[in-house]
């Protein structure tokens, strides 16, 4: 018999996202404010900047090679299981590999930055690329050990190291640079900068916990680690990629001035659905733990808690964003209200990716890891394939049509599986009460577009108007209990972990 959806797994998930979101907010205000320094140097500086982390993303994800969700899942295992050989042998592997593959990366990237600067037309890219070269081996050494650190099954360093100092750090670091008049050169170098710092104290909150261990002759299990890192990375390849390819295209297509109003409204779009990676991190081990033991009622009711909370957080938000796109724009200067129809457009495409939930992770978790990696991959070059049709013609338009018809598709498409190939469907999402609560606010935020002049107006006055509406019809439709459970996590704002949990595999959504 299942568990209580109120109880027991549901709850824990509830209180255990706490953390991972204080972690998100901190993250996601830090890069905003970056672009907002940013955008006061000019669009072309942000387009450059939007350009190298995008290629220090997707490049660091090619260094990663899957260990990101190998060393999780496997060092969770052999600690489990108590087995210290196994678990040396797998730091070693993982981390050895993933610090050899970044600095051949590196060096070669480092080599060739005329080159691809010039692919992607602005040869004065070249210093920002020599820089993410040396920021690499440091961003995925650290992406690699604090996964490490959270098979350990503990999202503090994971979050403290990555989502809350890291942020800071360049946050300081390039408003002083910037404040300086250094540009993209410092902005730069306050990523290696703040990325090297990350990476050490990685390192030794692994160390940390491999206090603990016996010192023993470690035992190395290759291919078992590599067959499964392998599919994981060729699906966050693909996933990441779908997220940063249009800014490439944009950048070697058109140019930097352009990428830098299309960076700055995916930016925005993005602070909307914050809410989705730290409610998918707190999702999986849950959802791995009840299929993994048959409970597919109590899992089918952790995937509806999941999808309404994310749609219910972000709606809001993307009410601001259809309404008021260009006031919002107004913020980082008066060149970026062209990219108005930009925010419309993907705010749509992600409205329907926060409806979708953590359908991803539902192919994950029960052991579709190579179905979820054929869909990430189809729908990536369903997306090369659209901009490069639609961005010649279109500009920007052009590829916020490609990203958002690409997320519906493939969010579609991965709800039908998680229900005829899984077998599991969002259970009591009540996502019609979110999208019922949703229409006042929206007439709300339109009848005060006569007195929203301005982003200064949005948030100080529509925001907190349009919130409340929704917040006063969502709460007098009424709150389901584990909806009350999130609240209640929230405000203790701490992690929560179970001394009665089994031990869980996590893998990138």
């Amino acid at each position: 018999m299942s568990r209580s959806p109120v109880g027991g797994d549901i709850t824990r998930m509830g209180r255990g996202s706490g953390l991972n979101l204080g972690g998100a907010v901190c993250n996601q205000v830090a890069l905003f404010v970056i672009i907002s320094l940013l955008a006061g140097t000019g669009q072309r500086e942000v387009g450059r900047y939007a350009s190298c982390f995008a290629l220090l993303s997707l490049l660091g994800l090619m260094c990663l090679a899957g260990f990101r969700a190998g060393l999780t899942r496997f060092v969770a295992m052999h600690v489990a299981d108590a087995d210290p050989q196994r678990l040396r042998g797998t730091l070693r592997i993982g981390l050895g590999l993933t610090l050899a593959s970044s600095l051949v990366i590196g060096s070669a990237l480092a080599v060739l930055a005329p080159v691809v600067a010039s692919r992607l037309n602005d040869p004065d890219l070249t210093s920002g690329i020599r820089l993410v070269a040396l920021a690499l081996p440091a961003v995925t050494m650290s992406d690699a050990a604090l996964a490490a650190t959270q098979g350990w099954r503990t999202q503090r360093p994971f979050t403290l190291i990555g989502r809350v100092f890291e942020p800071l750090a360049r946050l300081g670091l390039t408003a002083a640079a910037v404040g300086l008049g250094l540009g993209l050169v410092g902005a730069m170098w306050a990523l290696v900068i703040g990325a090297w710092a990350a990476a050490g104290l990685s390192l030794l909150a692994v160390h940390r916990r491999l206090r603990s261990t016996p010192r023993v002759s470690a035992v190395y299990e290759v291919r078992q680690l590599l067959s499964f890192s392998t599919v994981s990375w060729a699906s966050a390849l693909a996933a990441t990629g779908l997220i940063w390819v249009d800014t490439l295209l944009l950048g070697a297509l058109r140019d930097q001035d352009t990428v830098g109003s299309y960076n700055v409204a995916t930016r925005l779009v993005t602070l909307a659905v914050f809410v989705m990676p730290p409610i998918n991190a707190a999702f999986s081990p849950h959802m791995a733990h009840l299929h993994h033991t048959g409970q597919q009622d109590a899992a089918a009711s952790a995937y509806g808690s999941a999808s309404r909370w994310i749609l219910s957080l972000s709606m809001p938000a993307f009410i601001l964003l259809v309404v008021y796109p260009r006031e919002l724009l107004s913020y980082f200067g008066p060149g970026f209200a062209q990219a108005a129809a930009v925010t419309v457009i993907l705010a749509f495409g992600q409205l329907i990716n926060a409806a979708a939930g953590p359908c991803g992770t539902v192919l994950n978790m029960s052991g579709r890891v190579r179905l979820n990696m054929v869909d990430n991959v189809s729908v990536l070059l369903l997306n090369i394939g659209l901009n490069l049709a639609l961005i010649p013609r279109y500009g920007m338009v052009g590829a916020a049509i490609s990203w958002s018809a690409s997320l519906v598709t493939v969010n579609v498409v991965k709800v039908l599986q998680a229900r005829f190939v899984v077998g599991i469907r969002a259970r009591q999402a009540r996502l019609g009460r979110v999208v019922l609560a949703s229409l006042p606010a929206a007439g709300t935020a339109v009848l005060m577009t006569t007195w929203v002049h301005g982003w200064v107006s949005v948030v100080g006055l529509a925001a907190p108007v349009v919130a409340l509406a929704y917040v006063v019809v969502l709460w007098a439709l009424g709150l389901a209990a584990e909806d009350k459970a999130l609240l209640a996590s929230l405000l203790r704002g701490r992690e929560v972990r179970s001394r009665s949990a089994r031990p869980t595999q996590q893998v990138l959504p």
